[in-house]
């Protein structure tokens, strides 16, 4: 599969790079994709959510007034989850959210993820660009010029760029991330994919193995 180069101004350079059919171009599926978004979610989740039960609770342990005789309810402890500053029922316990995915499923997932973005036409092959210092209007012209200034868009790179990264970094819409990074939610998540020539190589790499 071969798609055109075009530069940070959106014009195209003349030449076209060869996309990996076995990454690029497969049968998506859609089991995989969903089961590598519901790990990548789960494990957003921080699950130190804690409410106190009675046996946690500070508090006398004496008993509050006599078993019989007061004409109402028998009370044993100013702990209780019936009094106010009592313990809570049932309450919220901090948990592990982890979940666990076969490496092979999860290449699967973000090859299928890949796929479903190509037949969609919603791939861009970008020419490797510098920003001179992080910017952010400088990052907001590249965007405009690709037609991607009201799109979400995801920036997979070949190496680390921090002038590019702090540049994106205020944007609500946009991603720049490695491509070493790359999971399918974020591909899914965006409407956009754009693809710098130097993560070709590191992407077809990871995802061929």
């Amino acid at each position: 599969m071969k798609v055109a180069v075009i530069d940070s101004k959106g014009k195209e350079t003349g030449r076209k790079v060869e996309l990996s059919d076995d990454v690029f171009q497969i049968e998506p599926n859609g089991h995989a994709i969903y089961l590598d978004v519901k790990q990548y979610l789960a494990h957003q989740r921080q699950g130190t959510h804690k409410a106190k039960e009675r046996n946690e609770i500070s508090g006398s342990t004496r008993k509050l007034k006599k078993q019989k005789g007061t004409g109402t309810a028998r009370a044993g402890s100013i702990k209780s989850p019936l009094f106010r500053g009592g313990g809570r029922v049932f309450g919220p316990r901090t948990k592990d959210y982890t979940q666990k995915l076969n490496k092979n499923v999860k290449r699967l997932a973000r090859k299928s993820a890949l796929s479903l973005k190509s037949r969609e036409n919603a791939i861009v092959v970008l020419e490797d660009f510098v920003l001179e210092q992080p910017r952010t209007r400088d990052f907001v012209a590249v965007l405009k010029a690709l037609g991607l200034e009201n799109k979400k868009s995801l920036f997979v790179l070949g190496d680390i760029n921090n002038n590019l990264y702090l540049s994106s970094r205020n944007l609500e819409r946009s991603e720049v991330i490695t491509n070493s990074e790359i999971s399918t939610y974020k591909i899914m998540n965006a409407n956009q994919v754009v693809l710098l020539e130097s993560a070709l190589e590191g992407i077809e790499t990871n995802l061929k193995k």
